[in-house]
């Protein structure tokens, strides 16, 4: 008995991980693969066994870790992004310290 209907959509897993790694949304990732969300969860639930928003959780990851390798490096080089950087995760700050005032005098000339 052949079966009949649309033939299954192929999607290029390294073209969606590279989508995925690069901060697509659900909406863009479907443009460039021509394809509905509703094929693309059905699609990562069957690649991955997971829904598209855990696969793409996890597969984001990547690009993350690529763009801060990226800045790290840069920091090297560019002072902004040192400065940037040690705000972000060194707790640092542009606000100069408060120093306390020792000779402060109140003058009453009523």
């Amino acid at each position: 008995m052949a079966r009949t209907g649309r033939p299954k959509k192929e999607i290029s897993q390294k073209t969606f991980e590279s989508l995925c790694a690069i901060q697509c949304t659900e909406a863009e990732i479907c443009s460039v693969l021509e394809c509905s969300e509703d094929t693309l969860n059905r699609w990562c639930k069957k690649t991955y066994k997971m829904t598209f928003a855990d696969t793409f959780k996890n597969k984001s990851q990547n690009g993350k870790a690529s763009l801060r390798r990226t800045q790290f490096k840069l920091a090297e080089k560019n002072a902004a992004m040192a400065i940037f950087l040690g705000k972000q995760y060194l707790g640092q700050k542009d606000e100069p310290e408060q120093q306390a005032d020792s000779g402060v005098q109140i003058i009453d000339d009523l």
